[in-house]
Formats: structure tokens, sequence, C-alpha cells
């Protein structure tokens, strides 16, 4: 039998919580330095100057920012009755020569048009976005078609700059139109407007299909008299001023992303003047979705997209896009070219694709593996070919073969 003794032989063995303790402290100051040093890189990462594709066209780039009203219809997405439909609208355009430094990716209150109004900490600042743009540059010579660009639900018109850019440096004037109360944040007249619940519909309202078809189709048809609008105002400023004599006003395009691509689709729809619709990654919602269009269109989709009616389906949600869109294209009389860019997600086809991401925001965004401008330089290469075959005649050999019907 052993005997205690001084040196504490036969004492219950004390030593392995205290190596554990020591480990797990160690092992906690390896994570807080880690962290703090990752913290320190994605803050450096925020500030860093990040460039977005530049335009590919032979055109310098314009810029002006305009706030509209809309005296004919009273905003039904606006918090008091009786409002009317006042829209921000910026302007991208084919400017003679320029110099100097390019403008603001995102001036004054413009800063917090962050997703869901969060600080934008993890993500590039704005401030370091630099874009290709020049405030209020003269107009270049001769007259350029029209395209209206519409963005995606809770986002705003800036946030597709490289689209714009891209579109007005190859002869376009385009205008594009942040939806009042459902972006997060717009501005009109220098002050921040934010969502409304009408504008942008809480997940809650959106859970009973039927309901969320009803709630989409009703801001389709309020975003596409919007396009509308926005397409005959900047007719109208071929007339006079900074614009006169540059308009081309013959026909207009329409564009836009997700909710504002079936908006678009529905513009079109509704005008005799369209020319054409292209559809960024967006579900069929409103009208169109059921009658179809006349006019040429262009469904352009991220990897495995059921948007654009052709997929393999994981879910009952895909499985009615897919047969939504499919429908849609059946019911349509125009001419319908549908192409999925391999390796993007939804987030894709915004500027949001081009930006630098801290790693833990990354992994929740809806952006896929292939390197962000590439996707964006895709992106332009279809919707400017589409612009050039329906706005200016040219061959539509680029976008490849229509859907056959």
């Amino acid at each position: 039998m052993s005997h205690p003794d001084a040196a504490g032989r036969g004492r219950p063995r004390r030593s392995w919580p205290r190596r554990v303790v020591r480990r797990l402290a160690l092992s906690l100051a390896a994570v807080v330095v880690l962290a703090g040093a990752y913290v320190g890189y994605a803050s450096i990462r925020h500030v860093m100057p990040r460039e977005l594709p530049a335009p590919t066209g032979r055109y310098a780039v314009g810029r002006v920012m305009a706030d509209w009203t809309d005296t004919g219809r009273v905003d039904p997405l606006a918090p008091r009755p009786g409002v009317r439909r006042e829209l921000s609208v910026w302007l991208w355009y084919p400017a003679a020569r320029t110099r100097g430094r390019a403008a603001a990716y995102a001036p004054g209150a413009w800063a917090g048009m962050h997703i869901a109004g969060l600080p934008g900490l993890g993500e590039t600042s704005f401030a370091a976005v630099r874009a290709h743009a020049h405030d209020g540059a003269r107009v270049a010579a001769g007259r350029f078609p029209v395209v209206v660009l519409e963005p995606g639900l809770g986002q705003a018109a800036p946030l597709y700059t490289t689209i714009a850019e891209n579109l007005a440096s190859h002869g376009y004037l385009v205008a594009g139109v942040t939806p009042t109360y459902s972006a997060n944040l717009t501005v009109l007249h220098g002050r921040p407007v934010t969502r409304t619940p009408a504008g942008d519909p809480p997940d809650s309202e959106l859970a009973n299909p039927r309901r969320a078809a009803a709630l989409e189709g009703r801001l389709v048809s309020v975003w596409a008299a919007d396009a509308r609008f926005a397409a005959a105002r900047v007719t109208a400023l071929g007339r006079t001023g900074r614009f006169a004599g540059h308009v081309d006003t013959a026909r207009t395009a329409y564009a836009g992303h997700s909710l504002g691509g079936a908006a678009s689709l529905e513009a079109c729809r509704t005008d005799r003047r369209c020319a054409g619709a292209a559809d960024l990654d967006g579900d069929r919602s409103g009208p169109v979705a059921r009658r179809g269009l006349r006019h040429p269109m262009l469904l352009l989709g991220s990897e495995n997209s059921c948007v654009i009616g052709v997929c393999r389906p994981a879910s009952a949600q895909d499985r009615s896009a897919r047969s939504t869109a499919a429908a849609m294209v059946a019911a349509s009389t125009g001419p319908v070219w549908r192409r999925a860019i391999a390796g993007t997600q939804h987030f894709n086809f915004s500027d949001f694709a081009a930006f630098s991401w801290a790693a833990p925001v990354r992994a929740l965004m809806p952006l896929g593996p292939i390197d962000g401008a590439r996707g964006l330089r895709i992106t332009n290469g279809y919707v400017t070919a589409f612009a050039d075959h329906v706005l200016r005649g040219a061959t539509a050999a680029p976008l490849g073969s229509p859907v056959a019907r």
C-alpha cells in the first residue's frame, strides 16, 4: 500500500485540468489574435481602392442626376396618401473627351445605400470604389438611343454603374431609375428616403405563394410605369438643354435585374416604342408572365437559374420559376435569347460582384465562384450586343441562336 509523503505522492493528480485550461487559454488567445488580425485586414480591404471594370466602348462617359415627379400618378407605395410619384434618375451618356478624376461612386447621402441598410463594414467602402464617369461632362456629338435600367428589389440604380457606364461608352443614353420606397435607400432633393412595407413587403407577407405573387405583380406594374415615365422624360430632354439634339427618340430598350428585370419586360410590353427588353436573373411577374412579349427579349441568368426556363430544379420554387419562364417564352412572338453565365449567382449582375468582401460576409452573399469583374464583363457583352441588335440593327450573332419555337 502506498502512503502519502511530503512530496504529495498518493494524492489525486490535478495537473491535467491545469494543462487543459492552459491549452484553452492559449487557443483562445490565438483566436483573439487571429480575429484581431483579420479585422485589421478587413478594415484595410474596406478602404483599399477598387476599380470597376472599365467600359469597352469608344466614348468617354458623362453622368448627371435628376429628381423627377410624375404629376400624373399618385404614389401607391408612399407612407402618406395623395403623394405624387417622385423618382431619382441617374443619366449616363456618351461624352466628349474628359480629363481629371472620375465622379464619386456614391456621392452625398447615396453613401448609405448598403444591403438592408447595414453599415457596410464587411465590404469595400463606397468611397473607395472607382468608377469611370465624369459629372456633367459635355455630351459627345451624335444622337443616342435610350436604355432604361432598373435595379433589383431593395437596391438602387447606382449599384449597376458597371452596366450603365459600358452601355454609355457604346453610344447609349442610359437612365438608371431607383424605385422610391422599394429601394433600401434613394435620395430625393438631397435627402435620403428609405423603403416602406408597401414598397418592399416583409418576409411575413411573402410566405404565402399567392399573396407573394400578387404583391410582386403590383410592384412590377408600379416599376414598369416608372420605367416608361423615365423613358418619356429622357426623350423630352432631346429638345432643350444639355441633351438637345442628342437623343434618338425613335425607340427605347429596357433592362433590369431581378424584379427590375420583370418590370423591364412589362414596361416593354406596354410601350409601343419599345425595341426590346433584357431581364437579368429575374423571376417573371405581372401580366407579361402570362401574355409574353412581341418584342425581342434577352433572358440572362445565373448558373442553373430556373428563371430563364432551363435548369435542374431542386425545389418546388425552382419548378415554378422554370414553368413560368417557359410559359412566357411560349406566349411570346418576338425572338427570345436565353443564356446562363457559368459560375455566377444572383448578385453577380450588380456592382457587388466587383467589391471586396470580408470572408464571413462573402459566404452569405449570393455571389458565385467566378471572378466578379469577369462575370460583369460577360454580362456587359450580352447586354451591349442585345442593345446593338434591337436599337441599331446590328447582327445578333454575339447572342447566339434564339430559342426555337
